[in-house]
């Protein structure tokens, strides 16, 4: 008898988990997917040179709209799921859709952090995370102006670049004294400090953040503890991730940093899978 697989989340963990399921075990599933964004699966880590127009959407797309119905995939694009209840083995999404499973994968990922700094909700201030931030940075590109991004970690670096390639000013700004000071020492964040600059990055080390300043509800730049003020048009928060957990802890799983599975990636409900960046 086809059981009744539901994967929340779109993305590359979730596809991966269908198209494993698929190979080892066709028609043992009905799947059905929530993807939050309005889109198909691509492949996120290459959303950098899709900013740097070194690439199109199209080039990054992982699984198509046919892959989804050559192998009877039920997609449900740009709908977010609200609620899981386990008793019912039911999740319901936006517009009061509910479907029941019989085995549920969480897949939704992780959210990026936003800095609790004032004016942070100001238009303009974007995090880098998927292809609406991407889209918005490079609308603010060609429209000019200058970029500042807060976080020299490899994401901010690599939305940095890309800006400075779309003809806006970029500046880093990173709390530490080292550029990716988890990977690089000080004698190898120099030189990345220096090669940035030749691709028209600017760095400011051991700066940090204090408000967003704003003009008639836009972004107008970047005030610093120190006193200075960076104006910008656009400003990036790239300081990291968070697991998405909050609907498993609303259902009642185990919750930790993020939702916490077994060696089998099994949650504290075993007809509940949780894989990828949302799952400990």
């Amino acid at each position: 008898m086809t059981q009744r697989l539901v994967i929340i989340g779109n993305g590359m963990a979730g596809c991966r988990l269908a198209e494993e399921v698929i190979a080892r075990d066709p028609g043992r599933y009905a799947i059905t997917i929530f993807g939050a964004e309005p889109r198909v699966n691509y492949n996120r880590i290459m959303l950098s040179p899709v900013l740097a127009g070194e690439k199109r959407f199209e080039d990054i797309v992982i699984n198509d709209a046919a892959w989804y119905a050559d192998n009877g995939v039920t997609l449900h694009a740009g709908r977010a799921v609200t609620a899981i209840d386990p008793a019912s083995r039911t999740v319901t999404a936006e517009g009061g859709l509910t479907v029941p499973y019989d085995r549920l994968v969480l897949a939704n990922g992780s959210d990026p952090i936003r800095l609790p700094l004032p004016g942070a909700d100001l238009k303009g201030v974007v995090t880098f995370r998927d292809l609406d931030d991407v889209e918005a940075m490079t609308a603010a590109a060609d429209a000019g102006g200058a970029a500042v991004v807060i976080g020299g970690g490899l994401l901010g670096l690599e939305a940095a670049y890309g800006l400075a390639r779309r003809g806006m000013k970029a500046t880093v700004v990173h709390l530490m004294d080292v550029l990716m000071e988890r990977q690089l020492d000080s004698a190898a964040g120099y030189l990345l400090t220096q090669a940035l600059a030749e691709r028209g990055v600017e760095t400011l080390l051991s700066a940090q953040s204090e408000a967003v300043v704003g003009q008639d509800g836009k972004v107008a730049g970047l005030k610093l503890k120190d006193g200075r003020t960076l104006p910008c048009s656009l400003l990036v928060m790239a300081v990291g991730i968070r697991p998405n957990a909050a609907l498993a802890k609303a259902a009642g799983l185990d919750v930790g940093r993020g939702v916490v599975v077994d060696d089998q990636m099994r949650t504290s409900d075993p007809a509940i899978f949780a894989v990828g960046e949302c799952a400990e």
